[in-house]
């Protein structure tokens, strides 16, 4: 099984997209069904995912934590 990631508020980190690699600030942890920016993020206690704040465009994202890469400020 692979190793869970885990992230805590505060933590810096970053994810492909489509102009290459974006960055931004973990925000919570989301662990039940929720909308961010209109899009439904269907997060649970067995599969979390992360509310992000993108550096660049100051909108918040939400990211499974399996494509997120700690980084160093």
């Amino acid at each position: 099984m692979a190793e869970k990631r885990e992230f805590r508020k505060g933590d810096h980190v970053s994810w492909a997209s489509h102009s290459g690699r974006a960055y931004g600030v973990v925000k919570e942890k989301l662990t039940e069904r929720t909308h961010v920016r209109g899009h439904a993020v269907n997060a649970s206690e067995d599969e979390p995912q992360y509310r992000i704040r993108n550096d660049d465009s100051g909108r918040d994202v939400a990211h499974r934590p399996e494509v997120l890469r700690r980084e160093q400020r």
